[in-house]
């Protein structure tokens, strides 16, 4: 799966040249057994620069690669991923960093931070019942995380799975200081996480659906009712839908693309309870946004009657390989209609991603075609963000 990049300049240096040269090597490759020569080398030389927190280089290297589209790109980046979210320990066990991603809307505060023993406990309850392998250790960290409070690149996560993955080998959990974590930023829709690291004996089975009389998608649908169940204390006064856990950076991109739909429904549901729109009056305008190269997101616009005005906006940004000859309108429009939804406007027309000078929220398309600040009406004005996540 085809990772986006942002475009931005690197200095060039033997080690880039050197990391580029085993990527596309890796991506060139003609068999498993020349795969598992460039791995190795390429495993060796992450690994290093993992250590020394050398973010930038392997970002540059990421960001040449697909800008000129080698194959090397998806050779480094799966590797590069697995070697920050994984790695065996000298004495034989295999670890793993996990992450549970929650969705949650509510017309208050979502909650974030320090997540009490007890509950914990039921959690890891239902992970090893439904998700995990039978005999793996465990060790959770002790803090509900909003995405701005993950670890924020790659030599921080391999930094974080290291050391929680020493606790998990023990059954232990890890203790977060939520005094150094960030203040989570307030939306009306946005993704949690709890994050684990599982710990099995080299070679052996993580998740339920390795078994061989495990399934998948009957551990996804355990999991969203009874682990949804059991993390509900966490939310209060929130809607919640509790994604299936997956290796860190499988899970965070598979919530990405689960939250643009949540989010549209999140919309529709708040709007309907908070304004109680007559019958037909609600709206949504799609209209594309992009930077000065190239398209980068859709934006949604709510109205109600009067069609210079906008009550509330969702971003629906692209992600993977998602470009302007992908159908993202199909998309939008059946979420849409699935939240329950009749009046869609597609705009053709492309807006600039223009942003508010004052608060900084983008602005979003009425039905007239016009980009203009979301405004909820004054009398009906709840005590929540301006925008969706």
């Amino acid at each position: 799966m085809k990772r986006n990049r942002p475009a931005r300049s690197t200095r060039s240096s033997p080690t880039l040249e050197n990391l580029l040269h085993v990527a596309n090597a890796l991506g060139d490759s003609s068999s498993r057994l020349e795969d598992a020569f460039w791995e190795s080398r390429l495993c060796q030389q992450i690994d290093k620069l993992l250590q020394t927190g050398e973010d930038e280089l392997l970002n540059g290297a990421l960001d040449q690669l697909y800008q000129r589209g080698d194959r090397g790109y998806e050779a480094l980046a799966d590797i590069l991923e697995s070697r920050t979210e994984s790695h065996t320990t000298p004495d034989g066990d295999d670890l793993l960093l996990i992450a549970l991603p929650i969705l949650a809307w509510s017309r208050y505060a979502i909650p974030s931070g320090p997540v009490a023993p007890a509950l914990l406990d039921t959690v890891k309850v239902q992970l090893k019942a439904h998700v995990l392998a039978a005999d793996v250790r465990l060790g959770l960290a002790d803090f509900l995380f909003s995405p701005e409070q993950l670890p924020p690149g790659f030599s921080d996560t391999a930094r974080f799975c290291g050391t929680l993955g020493r606790q998990a080998q023990q059954g232990h959990d890890l203790h977060i200081d939520a005094g150094q974590m960030l203040e989570a930023m307030s939306f009306l829709s946005d993704t949690r996480y709890l994050l684990a690291v599982v710990a099995t004996r080299q070679g052996g089975p993580f998740f339920r659906w390795q078994e061989t009389d495990g399934k998948r998608e009957t551990a996804q649908s355990c999991w969203q009712t009874q682990g949804g169940e059991a993390l509900r204390s966490l939310f209060p006064g929130c809607a919640l839908d509790a994604q299936l856990p997956l290796a860190f950076f499988s899970a965070c991109r598979e919530a990405d693309r689960a939250a643009r739909p949540y989010a549209l429904k999140a919309s529709v549901d708040f709007l309907n309870t908070v304004l109680t729109p007559k019958a037909g009056s609600l709206q949504a305008t799609v209209a594309p946004f992009q930077d000065e190269r190239r398209l980068v997101e859709y934006r949604i616009g709510f109205s109600l009657d009067d069609a210079t005005k906008v009550v509330h906006g969702v971003v629906w940004p692209l992600l993977d390989n998602e470009d302007e000859n992908t159908d993202i309108t199909a998309q939008i429009s059946a979420a849409l209609k699935q939240a329950g939804l009749s009046q869609i406007n597609l705009l053709d027309q492309t807006f600039p991603t223009e942003y508010c000078d004052d608060c900084g929220a983008p602005f979003y398309p009425t039905p007239e075609g016009d980009p203009v600040h979301a405004e909820m009406p004054e009398d009906d004005s709840p005590n929540v963000s301006r925008h969706l996540h």
